[in-house]
């Protein structure tokens, strides 16, 4: 075990090192830094769970959205970390500079990915029309993550698998609730 897990940081450490020495630049350096900053706080996840949630058609969607992010920042931030308290690339590698403030939390799982792909999965799931814009935004905020060299690539993998698990059960829990009421409202009209 212990093995493996050494096997998995060097492997780790060495994605961040081919990112670092391949595609840094000064436009993309500008570019990670806005995209990471929509993750910041699941802003850009808000805003869009709002303006769905004040067009009637799409309210549920809303809802699921922010019960998707609720629950991944719930079992990411406040479970995961701090149960596995892994420390951040910049804690182990300190000679790199960081192009935006040094996040005080623990690595692992990406919070940014784990609300980016939570919410990104209820939206992919009902707004299809615009499924590979979501997912793709929020494949880009889980890059940046990678890219400022604030987490290892498992931590944005991880945040990914827990925020498509977040969705997929606020998905089926928001189905059983509507099936429920429907099926509950039938009896009472009879």
């Amino acid at each position: 075990m212990i093995m493996m897990m050494s096997l998995l940081q060097r492997l780790d450490n060495s994605i961040l090192v081919l990112i670092k020495n391949s595609m840094h630049s000064i436009i993309m350096d500008k570019f990670m830094i806005i995209i990471t900053s929509l993750g910041n706080g699941g802003v850009i996840w808000l805003l869009i769970a709002a303006l769905l949630i004040i067009n009637k058609k799409y309210r549920n969607v809303g809802f699921m959205a922010i019960g998707a992010l609720i629950l991944a920042t719930v079992l990411g931030e406040g479970v995961l970390k701090h149960l596995v308290q892994r420390v951040r690339p910049s804690a182990d590698i300190p000679a790199i500079n960081l192009l935006i403030a040094k996040p005080l939390s623990y690595s692992f799982p990406s919070g940014h990915t784990t609300s980016s792909f939570a919410v990104a999965g209820v939206l992919a799931k009902y707004l299809k029309k615009y499924s590979i814009g979501i997912l793709g935004l929020a494949s880009l905020i889980a890059f940046s993550r990678l890219y400022l060299y604030v987490h290892y690539p498992t931590d944005v993998i991880a945040g990914i698998i827990l925020g498509l698990l977040c969705s997929k059960l606020v998905i089926d829990a928001s189905n059983k609730m509507i099936n429920y009421r429907e099926d509950n409202n039938k009896e009472i009209s009879v």
